[in-house]
């Protein structure tokens, strides 16, 4: 894969090294408290399907399961295509730093057809991102230097300030303005925070478990987008147990749902 002039580009360039191997490497820009930013992971993970000769169609469904921290520096991907239907295919996936497996996932690429078609899930009533303030974070969360995040309901927290709902909704696009892909959308849907910190007011230790991205549109709608604000949303349904599970969904600004998405949360109270 060519190199790329910005941020998210690097961080997902691959390079064959085998039968069914890619080789990247972290990008300091997309640090996180412990290891990189679970989007960008996900990311990596759909452009290694993305590239690979044997794919077919689009992605469907991007189930990424977070075993461990990646340090810095080189990992692999180890990936095969399970099965290969007439309209979809199912792949399986490892990320692996010498013999230990930090991340294992499932994707789903699929032909798309022309069908009857009906959207139920309508996007939250927000301001203009143009009228809303970029947010700004604390230094130790490199990776989110990367977006241009313009909340309009649930912000980050203050510490000590707890809220009584888990909604988060938020514009956000690249701060490269990088247009949008599938791999954008991918690393997008985990653009929020963990709903723990919403609802007990500030940081409380916590991270993905496992994180399943479903994508609704297709190559045409995400190009439209181009490097265009979209508009998220995310709640949590359940704590219970040192875990919350998180739903979420990611739109354009003219209304069309882009991705949903729902992951399983580990904190400690």
């Amino acid at each position: 894969m060519p190199a790329a002039s910005h941020a998210f580009g690097r961080a997902l360039h691959l390079d064959q090294v085998g039968d069914g191997v890619v080789r990247g490497a972290t990008d300091p820009q997309w640090a996180n408290m412990v290891g990189p930013f679970g989007g960008i992971t996900a990311a990596v993970l759909l452009r290694a399907v993305e590239f690979h000769p044997d794919r077919i169609g689009d992605p469907l469904a991007l189930t990424v399961n977070y075993a461990a921290p990646i340090a810095d520096g080189e990992f692999d991907i180890a990936l095969r295509a399970a099965r290969t239907n007439r309209s979809n295919q199912h792949w399986i996936l490892e990320l692996r730093q010498g013999d230990e497996v930090k991340t294992t996932a499932t994707a789903v690429f699929g032909r798309h057809r022309n069908t009857w078609a009906d959207i139920e899930a309508q996007p939250p009533k927000a301001a203009a991102p143009e009228d809303i303030p970029r947010s700004t974070f604390i230094e130790a969360i490199v990776w989110a230097q990367r977006y241009d995040m313009r909340f309009t309901e649930g912000p980050v927290p203050a510490e000590g300030v707890p809220s009584e709902s888990s909604t988060t909704t938020l514009w956000v696009r690249d701060a490269d303005q990088r247009p949008l892909d599938f791999a954008g959308l991918a690393a997008v849907s985990d653009i929020f925070y963990p709903r723990v910190f919403l609802r007990r007011g500030g940081f409380i230790p916590a991270g993905t478990v496992s994180l399943t991205t479903y994508f609704h549109a297709d190559e045409a709608q995400i190009d439209a987008v181009g490097n265009d604000f979209v508009l998220g949303s995310a709640h949590a349904n359940a704590f219970s147990r040192g875990y919350f599970d998180q739903s979420a969904h990611v739109w354009s600004r003219d209304g069309v749902l882009l991705t949903s998405s729902h992951q399983l949360v580990y904190f400690k109270d």
